[in-house]
């Protein structure tokens, strides 16, 4: 019975030096599933609060400022913007600047002054839509509220009568919901993977010490490491494209074009966190535990599952540093909302910035190696 555990204790003992002078593996078994578990369960709020909301008040006097108030108090809507005609009520919504418009007619006040009732109209973003669900349910019922104070008091008729309006994605469907969002998120999968293993695979066969001693800069080097990757991602984009709008009828409002466009900087970005991600890495699996790290922010601080304005406003902050957040706007702008160049192309240059910066690290952590080769 002895000979079948011959070598037991050598072999444990063996095992147990080693992983002791490994601290990354203790790190990532330990240390990162209690980090992940601290930042989502102080991140991530359920609850629908604080949407962006944009008002054009047409009519201003005191009637029209106490609904408004009462949908401030709500909790639920954060009125960013006090806009003055029906365009740059549209483009807000439009450019995801806010999820809900609120349009007061002019003759509102003197509708309720009469008792002939009052109607408002409430636009909702119907993209996202457990935002869109909570904006109708909390709206009807400050309508109805306002009514059956006015009812209470003055006798009269339902006075006050909320009007929502999904736009966009009026028959909540959730493949026109889910799927521009989930392209973010395969787009940075593959291509993050995809460049992490190219450089680290050299890495293991003690090639890129080889391209260190020759003329090619480090720059030069990552460029060209990079670029074949990208057309890959750009391809794997246009398959999901395809299958997003043929097989599961998710209608394209904006210009395929301007998709097409817009994503390069995505791409970009995604590829250069995987060559960030490599220059660190010394093995194809300690490249995929890195590469994971990215995964969690993106499908959790992006909007792409729980609306960006619920989360508390440390987190808020770090969602601006997730390029997947910049990414899911223009998807679901493009596909969903129509929009064009002129309401998406910050989200676009914020993606380059970020993509150059990021290589830009990472060739000077190659150019390090370089010198100490």
């Amino acid at each position: 019975m002895s000979d079948l555990f011959r070598g037991f204790r050598a072999v444990f003992f063996k095992e147990t030096l080693h992983v002791r002078r490994d601290p990354s593996t203790l790190f990532f078994s330990l240390v990162i599933p209690l980090l992940q578990m601290v930042v989502l369960g102080f991140g991530i709020d359920t609850n629908i609060r604080q949407v962006n909301t944009v008002v054009f008040n047409a009519d201003g006097r005191r009637e029209s400022r106490e609904l408004i108030d009462r949908l401030k108090n709500s909790d639920t809507f954060h009125i960013r913007r006090y806009v003055q005609n029906d365009r740059d009520l549209n483009d807000e919504i439009i450019a995801g600047r806010a999820r809900v418009g609120i349009k007061i007619p002019v003759d509102y006040s003197d509708r309720l002054l009469h008792q002939t009732g009052a109607q408002v109209l409430v636009l909702i973003d119907g993209s996202d839509s457990s935002v869109a669900g909570q904006a109708i349910n909390v709206t009807t019922a400050i309508g109805l509220d306002e009514s059956l104070r006015r009812v209470l008091q003055d006798r009269s008729t339902m006075a006050v009568e909320m009007r929502p309006k999904l736009l966009f994605n009026p028959d909540s469907r959730s493949p026109n919901f889910f799927l521009p969002c989930l392209t973010a998120v395969l787009l940075l999968n593959v291509t993050t993977f995809l460049t992490a293993f190219s450089i680290v695979r050299e890495k293991e066969r003690g090639t890129l010490e080889q391209l260190f001693v020759t003329p090619v800069r480090p720059l030069g080097l990552l460029l060209g490491k990079l670029l074949p990757y990208l057309v890959i991602g750009f391809a794997e984009l246009c398959a999901i494209v395809t299958f997003m709008r043929f097989v599961f009828q998710v209608p394209i409002h904006g210009n395929v074009l301007l998709l097409g466009l817009f994503s390069l900087p995505y791409l970009f970005v995604s590829l250069s966190i995987g060559i960030l991600v490599s220059s660190k890495a010394n093995s194809q699996s300690e490249a995929i535990q890195l590469a994971f790290l990215t995964f969690l922010p993106s499908i959790f601080f992006s909007g792409y599952i729980f609306p960006r304005e619920t989360m508390p406003k440390f987190f808020y902050v770090i969602s601006y540093f997730v390029p997947a957040s910049y990414y899911i706007n223009i998807t679901r702008g493009i596909i969903l909302r129509g929009a064009g160049l002129s309401h998406l192309w910050l989200d676009a240059l914020a993606l380059f910035a970020m993509g150059s910066f990021l290589l830009i690290v990472a060739a000077r952590r190659f150019q390090k190696k370089v010198i100490m080769a």
